[in-house]
């Protein structure tokens, strides 16, 4: 008899995982299966599905080498019913074990799943805290009450003081001051040449799992081409290490820039990784500081990326926990809209929606300003409702879960949750991404005009959300500013930016939910 079958999940990649924690080689069964329905729950992209299910490949076979005995059910098996649950069952017929272990999953339809298999499988069900986070759940929940409102400036500050990291002595933060965003903020000059960044090639375990997802889940969104992901610990760190060495420097710097064919810039690219367990965001986070304390990168690049890990990575799942389930159904500015059809095709004449789905497309990637101020800002601007947004998010992206993308697209990107996690929308016109990239220039519309037929859509977009929730708005003091600059108007170019705005949206063609 097993003492104890150890389920692991795909994206609980760690050896120092609790599930894995005071393992007997003699007497337990690490479990790890490929189930349809975690691949189909939305329409993953299918570089993603196949970054998971190969990473996991691999990591059991590292197991394996240690000794552990490994129960792992492929896709393909032709027993394979489908789902966790269902195959847990099974796994506990084959090893009759004396009790499961298991660590808290990242979403919360699983952890409600697991919630149920303590009587369903009639053996004692042991669900751990998953510690590989540096803000647990509970902990976050202390930091929260009382709180008016929560802000991931405080918090990180807070963060930073218990971790030590980027702190001198004396409690005061590196270099005097908390945050350099400011500095952070540059566009990417026409001559400056970009990294490349460290890719992989497939080993024959990757190809067999590429030759799976092709046959399984090519008709989803995403090309499987050129797949070059890291699916070992070792591979993701030497990725991260290149990054460190050939892009952290200038990352602080051009953060915030974008550039037509260039999805990658100066970000490290491990989102994936960390989601997924293969990098220690503590140990990234070390890393980063140590470059910046051996002179190898100045303050604003590590100080940005740090607060990128230790602030909102933590911060927005903390705010997931705390706030689910009601937080997934919040819709405070009454978007109803479908979502445009583009944000799968790519066929838009907007060049910067057109390059960011079509890189999308490509290498299930797009950094944090694509994704907010391109493509969460048009589905800001235009209304779209925040359950059709959410889903293009969870599906195209390989580093998303819902526990990172709900709040960054809930609350950062649409405003639905009507401030709980940002202090306002984060609403532009095109100017803003005229500034922080070159898609203008190669776009048929004119970001200098705001009504003509030839006009950027974001112009009249932007005026036409502002006008529209005004009410909502009102009482938000960073959007004091739009606001009195909406009243200045002549009620005649209000009018004819809003007319110019639904005329554009009318011309759109939209993708019903039944369709995603």
């Amino acid at each position: 008899m097993t003492a104890a079958l150890r389920f692991l999940l795909g994206d609980q990649l760690s050896r120092n995982i609790p599930t894995l924690c005071g393992l007997d080689p003699k007497s337990d069964v690490v479990l790890m299966v490929e189930v349809m329905e975690e691949a189909t729950y939305v329409r993953h992209h299918p570089k993603k599905i196949a970054f998971v299910f190969s990473a996991m490949r691999h990591f059991a076979e590292e197991l394996r080498a240690e000794g552990i005995t490994v129960d792992y059910v492929t896709l393909d098996d032709s027993d394979n019913i489908g789902s966790f649950t269902d195959e847990l069952e099974r796994a506990v017929s084959r090893h009759k074990p004396e009790r499961i272990v298991v660590t808290e999953p990242g979403e919360w339809r699983v952890r409600r799943m697991m919630d149920g298999w303590r009587e369903a499988m009639g053996v004692p069900v042991k669900i751990l805290d998953d510690d590989r986070f540096l803000c647990r759940p509970a902990t976050f929940t202390r930091w929260a009450n009382g709180r008016k409102t929560l802000r991931m400036e405080h918090f990180y500050r807070e963060m930073r003081r218990c971790t030590g990291f980027l702190m001198e002595p004396d409690g005061t933060p590196a270099g005097g001051k908390w945050n350099y965003d400011t500095e952070n903020r540059n566009a990417l000059p026409e001559d400056l040449s970009v990294p490349s960044h460290l890719g992989f090639a497939p080993d024959a375990t990757t190809q067999q799992v590429l030759h799976l997802v092709a046959e399984r889940f090519g008709h989803h969104f995403g090309d499987l081409d050129g797949f070059d992901l890291a699916v070992t610990a070792a591979d993701a760190w030497a990725a991260f290490e290149h990054f460190v060495t050939h892009a952290l420097p200038s990352f602080g710097d051009y953060q915030d820039a974008m550039r037509l064919g260039e999805p990658v810039l100066y970000h490290a690219r491990i989102g994936a990784y960390l989601n997924a367990g293969l990098l220690d965001p503590e140990a990234v986070c070390g890393r980063v500081e140590q470059a910046w304390r051996d002179g190898d990168a100045p303050l604003n690049a590590v100080e940005g990326f740090i607060r990128q890990i230790l602030g909102w990575r933590e911060f927005i799942r903390g705010i997931y926990w705390l706030k689910m389930p009601d937080y997934a159904a919040t819709n405070a500015l009454s978007a109803t809209r479908p979502l445009p059809e583009f944000y799968w095709t790519g066929e838009t004449d907007m060049a910067c929606l057109r390059d960011c789905v079509s890189q999308t497309r490509k290498q299930a990637y797009a950094h944090h300003i694509q994704r907010l101020m391109v493509t969460g800002n048009f589905a800001l601007l235009a209304g779209v409702d925040p359950v059709a947004v959410n889903y293009w998010y969870l599906a195209v992206y390989a580093d998303a879960y819902e526990w990172v993308e709900l709040p960054n697209v809930q609350g950062m990107a649409l405003f639905a949750d009507g401030g709980v996690l940002a202090s306002k929308p984060y609403a532009a016109s095109g100017k803003y991404i005229d500034r922080m990239s070159n898609y203008c220039g190669n776009c048929r519309y004119d970001v200098r005009k705001q009504t003509e037929a030839e006009a950027c859509p974001f112009n009249a977009l932007y005026w036409h959300f502002i006008a529209k929730n005004r009410e909502a708005l009102a009482g938000n003091p960073r959007m004091a500013m739009p606001l009195r600059s909406l009243d200045r108007m002549s009620p005649e170019k209000v009018a004819s930016l809003r007319s110019r705005a639904r005329n554009f949206l009318d011309s759109l063609k939209y993708t019903e939910p039944g369709a995603w």
